[in-house]
């Protein structure tokens, strides 16, 4: 009864168009970031922050960035490996270079640098699309992690090949490093989901994201009625590449601490994070959040049941994730392309008409 539109008036175009229309879509939004920002990071240890929140909000980020180009934009991407290496690799060279500045700004220009990165690689998408375009992102996913190998300044000459996150304090906290507090990793990475969050769902909501939206639907009937496809589709590859290189700033410096590129940013991750997409629901927000949800908390839950709680072998637990994994995204493929958003607007429609028949 309490998820109607009735008593909510809009007086003006701004309160009309606002993000969240209703009432109480609002309250829950702002109640979820209260919790988020003043309770969690009270309560937060190791175990939590390294096995699901941490990495929830950073495969959150990159979901966020890949649907952006996919969902919204139609624009078939299998190199997000690649591309969260670059903001990796970029975030590293600014902190050893520039000890001096902000980490935080070293984040951000991580994605500014991959952002470019992005864009490059997304030319051949003015001629080519689809299935071309997707082992075209491939061949980006293999060259960037193969640069990344075999050209020792990118890792500063260490006889290992592994990058390492040397410790940087924000405002006194350590918030990289081995010593970093699990809340500060915690309260770092919710920082920057909420803002991409925040900018992403503006963006796909005004005017660029319609044009994006149009050249995905149908491009040649979106160049008649004015829609660019040159901006379009490179503004898609930009902001994409922009929020997948603070993906992976963050998994690098923040999460795993110390990285080497074949292991952490190889082709598995680029499948990853398009699985995140496919079962949360292309074209959502929401959906970028619900799939990453999904991915993180999936594995976690299996060790638990089956390793901890039934004794089985932690390698049979494993096949199984990638059995479930599999199976729901040919479910989802299948029975609701639009995946878990779509089961939850459904399901907000439902309550709205509720008692009435749908």
């Amino acid at each position: 009864m309490l998820y109607r539109e009735a008593g909510d008036f809009s007086t003006s175009y701004t309160a009309d168009s606002q993000t969240f229309p209703i009432r109480f879509d609002r309250y829950r939004y702002y109640f979820i970031l209260v919790v988020a920002f003043l309770v969690i990071p009270f309560f937060v240890n190791d175990y939590w922050a390294n096995a699901i929140l941490v990495p929830f909000l950073i495969y959150s980020i990159a979901a966020i960035g890949l649907n952006i180009l996919t969902g919204y934009c139609g624009q078939v991407s299998l190199g997000t490996g690649g591309f969260m290496a670059v903001g990796a690799y970029s975030f590293y060279k600014l902190m050893t270079a520039f000890p001096e500045i902000s980490i935080m700004l070293h984040v951000l220009l991580s994605g500014c640098i991959t952002a470019a990165v992005v864009t490059l690689f997304g030319l051949p998408s003015l001629r080519i699309k689809g299935f071309y375009l997707a082992v075209a992102t491939l061949a980006a996913q293999f060259f960037l992690v193969w640069m990344f190998n075999k050209v020792p300044w990118f890792y500063n000459y260490s006889m290992t090949g592994m990058i390492g996150s040397p410790e940087r304090t924000v405002l006194g906290i350590v918030v990289t490093g081995p010593n970093t507090d699990a809340w500060a990793k915690y309260f770092v990475c919710l920082i920057f989901v909420t803002l991409c969050g925040i900018i992403a769902r503006n963006l796909t909501r005004g005017s660029v994201g319609r044009k994006w939206m149009a050249i995905r639907d149908m491009d040649i009937a979106a160049e008649i009625i004015g829609v660019n496809p040159l901006k379009a589709k490179l503004s898609a590859f930009a902001v994409s590449g922009f929020f997948i290189g603070i993906a992976g700033a963050l998994y690098f410096g923040v999460f795993l601490g110390a990285v080497e590129v074949t292991e952490a940013f190889g082709i598995e991750k680029s499948f990853m994070v398009l699985f995140m997409i496919i079962i949360g629901g292309l074209g959502s927000i929401f959906g970028s959040f619900a799939g990453a949800a999904f991915m993180v908390l999936l594995p976690v839950l299996l060790k638990n049941v089956f390793v901890g709680g039934l004794g089985w072998p932690t390698d049979l637990a494993a096949h199984l994730y990638f059995v479930i994994a599999g199976g729901l995204i040919i479910m989802f493929l299948i029975l609701e392309p639009h995946g878990l958003a779509q089961l939850w607007r459904l399901a907000k429609e439902k309550l709205r008409l509720w008692p009435f028949p749908h």
